[in-house]
């Protein structure tokens, strides 16, 4: 071992978290363990005074500055709760800036704790550009989030724990966001034990470990999804990287459906209500386990952080069936006469319709939306699938259509009575108290807006559903609009859901298919 990653692994052991972060619990996972062959753990940083891992390295940051010092950080969720707990409980004053955007429950909650806080932009890099203004102007000391030596030690502290409680473990399973947890985690896992196995795990929409594995070097992305919001990093930390791609063994990325899965895994086995982003290690051990047929391991998954808005559950509950592989959703063709429904519902051989979405249009076929319980995953539904084909009936796969998911199953049924030039978007935009007027201000009146869908679903991001009367000589025009919004959308004017449920053009479902 190099003296620096020895640097790390003695200051890892002899780190002090007491009195302010807690040594959480280990929970068997008693719900997946039969289920998956192996023996399963959670690592309970949910138990932490703030409710996430986040305290530790906040704490181990903060110990190592004389009294009375003055910290600022950028933060729109755990990062923040821990600084504000750490400054207060160390005699620091701290200031924590947070988007406009974050919900009102957590500031409220960084304010309870100490904490002052300083509402500046729209989004994550504003804040953090503001804070690090004020560092420097003030000559505060700014507490990064992830990439900082001192923040990876204190969360490298959850390994040396684990390790004590559960010391004969095979892998282990560690969320992903800017790569602090992973780091400190990992560099003391592969000190003690070489042959256990560390993977990390990352959200499908916000892979910036995997992106960085695969360029050699950290790789800034795009765009992040918002939905496991404590991991939406759009890239990940230099010191971070280079740790994560000395020890860690494997990547592997999960849907937003696996994490509500695993979500609901958590609930059952412990009763405790994780975060996106603290379901997230369990998700990627469910796919590690199916991916590799590992039987008979000792397994453990980090429960990174329990903050999450109530109102987000409902759509935590919607996803849980399509990521545990319990539901189809399938657009179906059926003949527009009396018992055909009856019909359809005896083609499914005992299994169970969760939804049906339909809308009378006129003679012949009806075309028809609907969701079909699954009692053996992928495997049923390809069983499903192959019946109905046999018997005759047209239809198209919607279970992996995001736009399907999201917005067209609670809008089926809307096509318009005439031909429309229209074209179909999906839009992000931040959240907070008037910001879909404002969305609405800046989309214009220049073209008609022709279909419009929006749930709220108590998310840092508001997803909206547009379509656009755009003549073919406006195209030009109109692309050089959607460019000065400045909004994250994308095109879904060819998306087979669009076409066959509310589109005014008309469509054979097997074209849309094959399109």
């Amino acid at each position: 071992m190099v003296s620096q990653e020895l640097d790390y692994f003695r200051a890892i052991i002899q780190a002090n978290m007491e009195p302010l972060a807690k040594v959480t619990e280990v929970s068997p996972v008693t719900s997946l363990e039969q289920k998956l062959g192996n023996h399963i753990w959670l690592k309970r940083e949910d138990q932490q005074p703030v409710y996430s891992f986040k305290l530790r390295g906040a704490y181990n940051k903060l110990k190592q500055l004389p009294k009375g010092a003055q910290v600022v950080t950028a933060s729109a969720g755990n990062h923040a709760q821990g600084v504000a707990l750490s400054a207060s409980h160390l005699g620091h004053t701290a200031r924590i800036v947070m988007p406009v955007t974050t919900p009102e429950i957590k500031v409220n909650a960084v304010r309870n704790l100490g904490g002052e806080v300083i509402l500046h932009g729209h989004h994550f890099d504003a804040a953090n550009s503001y804070a690090l203004e004020i560092a420097e102007k003030e000559g505060a000391v700014f507490v990064p989030p992830f990439d900082d030596k001192d923040v990876i030690i204190g969360q490298g502290t959850i390994a040396r724990e684990l390790m004590q409680q559960l010391p004969l473990l095979d892998a282990v399973f560690i969320p992903v966001g800017g790569g602090g947890l992973l780091a400190g985690m990992s560099i003391y896992l592969k000190s003690l034990r070489p042959d256990i196995k560390v993977i990390g795990v990352e959200a499908e929409d916000s892979a910036c470990l995997k992106a960085a594995m695969e360029a050699g070097e950290p790789v800034e992305l795009e765009r992040v999804g918002s939905f496991a919001d404590g991991v939406a990093v759009k890239i990940i930390g230099k010191e971070t990287f280079r740790l994560a791609q000395k020890y860690c063994d494997d990547v592997i990325t999960v849907s937003s459906d696996e994490i509500c899965a695993a979500m609901q895994d958590i609930f059952v086995s412990t009763r405790a209500v994780a975060e996106p982003s603290g379901g997230l290690s369990l998700a990627g051990l469910k796919k590690w386990v199916s991916q590799t047929g590992a039987k008979g391991k000792n397994l453990a998954a980090i429960l990174s952080g329990a903050n999450l808005n109530f109102d987000r559950l409902r759509y935590v509950a919607e996803r849980t069936a399509l990521g545990e592989h319990n539901e189809a959703l399938l657009a179906v063709t059926i003949k527009e006469e009396k018992g055909s429904f009856k019909s359809f519902c005896k083609a499914l051989n005992g299994r169970s319709i969760t939804e049906f979405n339909y809308r009378y249009t006129g003679p012949g076929d009806a075309e028809i939306f609907v969701g079909v319980g699954l009692r053996n995953g992928e495997t049923e539904l390809a069983s499903l699938k192959q019946e109905l084909s046999d018997k005759g009936y047209s239809f198209v796969d919607m279970t992996n259509n995001e736009l399907a998911k999201l917005h067209v199953r609670y809008m089926v049924g809307g096509k318009p009575g005439e031909q429309l030039s229209e074209r179909l978007f999906r839009f992000e935009f931040p959240e907070y108290p008037g910001a879909l007027e404002r969305f609405l201000d800046t989309l214009g009146a220049n073209w008609n807006i022709s279909l419009f869908h929006y749930r709220n679903h108590g998310a840092a991001t508001g997803n909206v559903l547009a379509a656009f009367e755009v003549p073919e000589q406006d195209n030009a025009a109109f692309s050089e609009h959607l460019q000065r919004l400045a909004y994250a959308y994308q095109e879904e004017t060819n998306n087979p859901c669009y076409q066959q449920f509310l589109s005014s053009k008309a469509h054979n479902l097997a074209q849309v298919a094959n399109s």
